[in-house]
């Protein structure tokens, strides 16, 4: 019995310090995807689904035309792009919201 509870214990510890991690790395990337670069956006096969949103977002972006070398830096591309999205309603991998200044995580 006792085991039992310190293994549940655990497993609620565990899980609840992985809610808390986030979706993004501390080195701003999802799943190995450097959040900044070159981007495309695209209606299927993307790298990441993002939702838009205007509160609680994962990633605040920022559309830029040159240097998209900081995390949440995005420059809108047609072809060669560093990864590919696809903007979505319903169930995303990533909230995003746009800004004008100071992109990141929050």
């Amino acid at each position: 019995m006792k085991f039992f509870k310190a293994f549940t214990a655990a497993l609620l510890l565990g899980l609840s310090f992985e809610a808390c991690a986030g979706k993004i790395g501390s080195d701003c990337t999802f799943k190995g995807i450097p959040l900044y670069g070159k981007v495309q956006i695209v209606e299927h096969f993307p790298d990441i689904k993002i939702q838009l949103v205007e509160h609680f977002p994962d990633l605040k972006v920022q559309a830029v035309e040159h240097f998209p070398d900081a995390c949440g830096k995005w420059q809108i591309v047609n072809s060669f792009p560093d990864f590919k999205v696809q903007i979505v309603e319903h169930f995303p991998d990533l909230k995003i919201q746009t800004v004008d200044h100071f992109p990141g995580v929050r």
